[in-house]
């Protein structure tokens, strides 16, 4: 029954949705229509997206006093946690606000996922709803120069790079005014500077080249939008 509602509610919709842009721009470049259907999903879960971002914002800055509060009750782990709740209550602060929307998207990033690699071939008509063009092929080349159904090692690096550069603005403001030395939270930031950059060029070479030139736009769209959003609340 998920299967089912999975498939229905979300794999059709987003798959039709990348066949009717490849169908109707013009030279119907299947990596313009990847770039064109992850930038309008990705507008639609602006709400989300922005109020992630804005928790982990206030989150972090909210660190220091938190500290404090731990090492106050580091004997009484119960009352350590109370006077940190009630700290958030105060703040008005949810904790779980900046996962929740990031648990609603990983639905709609796994259809996606699932979308741009069968999109990839012409197996997707028996997907395709009835009013939809019929197509027999699909031409898996991006530009004229990349082919989105092999791996590219160029867009890899690429997915890797702008990952570093996300992960670098987050862990900057975490890490500001704090120990790097002995602070454990720091040191793990660090750490997932360089493994997250890491890990995503890898999982980018092992699958087509559409999966990593989706994860290119998702990764500058979310740069663009933590840039904004970071900018307008240090005013």
């Amino acid at each position: 029954m998920i299967d089912i509602i999975f498939h229905e509610v979300l794999y059709r919709p987003l798959l039709n949705s990348l066949i009717f842009i490849y169908e109707f721009i013009p030279g119907h470049d299947l990596g313009i229509a990847i770039i064109i259907l992850t930038i309008l999903i990705k507008v639609i879960l602006l709400p989300l997206s922005r109020k992630s971002i804005e928790s982990q914002k206030a989150l972090s800055k909210l660190q220091p006093e938190i500290k404090k509060i731990q090492a106050k009750y580091k004997n009484d782990k119960e009352k350590q946690a109370r006077a940190i709740m009630e700290f958030y209550k105060q703040n008005k602060i949810n904790p779980a606000s900046g996962c929740l929307p990031l648990l609603i998207q990983l639905p709609i990033l796994i259809a996606l996922y699932k979308v741009f690699l069968s999109g990839l071939n012409s197996k997707v008509v028996a997907d395709l709803y009835s009013f939809m063009p019929q197509i027999e092929h699909i031409n898996p080349m991006f530009l004229g120069r990349v082919d989105l159904s092999e791996r590219s090692i160029p867009l890899a690096v690429i997915a890797g790079g702008l990952q570093y550069v996300q992960t670098k603005m987050i862990t900057a403001k975490q890490t500001q005014g704090k120990d790097k030395k002995s602070d454990f939270a720091s040191i793990m930031n660090q750490q997932m500077l360089y493994m997250m950059p890491i890990m995503t060029a890898i999982i980018a070479l092992n699958f087509p080249a559409g999966l990593p030139l989706y994860w290119i736009v998702v990764t500058l769209f979310t740069i663009s939008q933590q840039y904004f959003i970071m900018k307008k609340n240090n005013k």
